[in-house]
């Protein structure tokens, strides 16, 4: 594997240990911070709208500018919001917290895309393996972030302030690596011929599969993951117990990317996208069973083995989407669409949990974790009669 893809691999480390960070503090910071509990997710959520709102520009700039220059900008953004999120706990400014949360997300938007950059750096027949190899990273961020967490969390007099100057130092050290990094110039890869009108693109069936994999698997992930800390701290678990699920829950997103991309390769991408649904159904029904930190674990084991297995193969499936020089506008479309999901659902963690329950939430994503599996198997049952020889 070229050793640009394992630099970027150690980005998306780095990028997922802030996550996981932030997934473990920002709920806690909120409804301390927050005017009404029902508030406590809002920081979480603008933090995914920015990251919404950085999509489609990303794309656009990395066209222009490169792969590299634009990871760079994202972490130098990353780095503002962190300044105005330490202000905000100093102040103990709800409002400001979530404009520093904002402008975080942004930052991360950009990095959402080292997975596409990783397929542009090697060659074709290991696209697969290198996405995989990319998300792997978050391997190392599965046991670096908590206990980063952990750590920082009273570091400082100022309760979580530890915690940013900490995030900080995560984006300082990958512009290092960036510094390091080589890849494609945008000339390369995303080509010049004349592209498709977008309407046609996203009317494909491929793109449509990999859009609604890609929203289903993240967005049913994200709400249960961000209603988590709540639901355990509701439950008298101590904060130990939180980082060390949400440990168990990103070790089990990112621990099976260095398989998935031999399974996608060997089975094809539809037949992993079920089973990544099913595991995703699965996670809601362990939820029913018992509310200890033994359930909760059980739960979100599936619950990210249930994402790695529908958000890793649609990756691969949307590059057969696009020609290169449709590249920077389908992308930006696809990373549009789900993490404008994403950010509803980490918006409606804190409210549907205070609401419904940890119990009744999860059982209302079983349905929904299905979606995916219906469409694949009407558009398999649209084939055979256009072809009744067709047999997949």
């Amino acid at each position: 594997m070229p050793f640009n893809v394992m630099l970027l691999s150690l980005c998306q480390a780095l990028l997922v240990s802030g996550n996981i960070l932030l997934i473990a503090v920002s709920p806690l910071i909120g409804a301390r911070l927050a005017p009404d509990p029902a508030w406590s997710t809002a920081p979480v959520a603008t933090q995914w709208l920015g990251l919404m709102c950085a999509t489609i520009p990303a794309s656009l700039i990395m066209a222009r500018l490169g792969r590299k220059r634009g990871f760079m900008l994202g972490n130098l953004l990353g780095l503002v919001g962190v300044a105005v999120a330490a202000q905000a706990l100093v102040a103990e400014a709800f409002f400001l917290f979530m404009l520093g949360t904002w402008l975080i997300g942004i930052g991360i938007g950009f990095g959402q895309l080292y997975r596409f950059a990783a397929v542009e750096a090697a060659p074709m027949a290991l696209r697969d393996r290198a996405i995989g190899l990319v998300m792997g990273g978050g391997v190392l961020a599965a046991f670096f972030g908590p206990w980063l967490a952990r750590i920082s969390r009273e570091a400082a007099t100022t309760p979580f302030l530890g915690s940013f100057l900490g995030l900080g130092a995560l984006y300082l050290v990958a512009l290092l690596v960036l510094l390091a990094t080589r890849l494609p110039p945008p000339e390369k890869t995303h080509g010049n011929g004349q592209p498709r009108p977008l309407g046609e693109i996203v009317r494909q069936p491929v793109f449509l599969v990999a859009v609604l994999s890609a929203l289903i698997g993240y967005g049913v992930m994200n709400l249960a993951m961000t209603a988590t800390p709540l639901a355990m701290a509701g439950a008298g678990h101590h904060f130990d117990h939180v980082a060390t699920t949400i440990q168990w829950h990103v070790l089990a997103m990112f621990l099976p990317s260095f398989a998935t991309g031999h399974l996608t390769a060997r089975f094809g991408a539809p037949r992993m996208i079920a089973a990544g649904c099913l595991l995703l159904a699965a996670s809601g029904l362990a939820a029913q069973v018992e509310a200890g930190v033994a359930g909760f674990h059980f739960a979100l084991i599936l619950l990210g083995l249930g994402w790695n297995f529908t958000f890793l193969p649609a990756t691969g499936l949307l590059t057969e989407a696009y020609r290169p020089e449709e590249k920077a506008r389908t992308q930006a479309a696809n990373e549009f669409l789900v993490f404008s999901t994403v950010a509803v659902t980490a918006l409606l963690a804190g409210p549907l949990v205070n609401l419904l329950g940890w119990t009744l939430l999860n059982a209302m994503l079983v349905p929904l974790a299905l979606v995916p599996i219906a469409l694949l198997a009407w558009q398999r049952l649209a084939r055979r009669r256009q072809d009744p020889h067709i047999s997949g």
